[in-house]
């Protein structure tokens, strides 16, 4: 099965200390959901995944990674 890591943490404090509820808020999801992204326990779907990348001016790939 494959996993999907990803760097959210680290870019929401390179924009400025970004809060997960913050980043929530922008992208249209609870901080929960955020929290799950971040930790790894939630994967997300497309849109949202599309959503995040533009909040921060990265592609899905810079974000987001495919682990095999």
């Amino acid at each position: 099965m494959s996993e999907v890591s990803n760097c959210v943490r680290r870019l929401r404090f390179e924009h400025g200390e970004m809060t997960q509820e913050q980043l929530a808020e922008r992208v249209g999801v609870t901080r929960q959901t955020i929290i799950a992204i971040e930790s790894g326990k939630y994967t997300p779907s497309l849109p949202l995944a599309f959503r995040v990348a533009k909040v921060f001016g990265r592609s899905i790939e810079e974000i987001f990674t495919l682990q095999e």
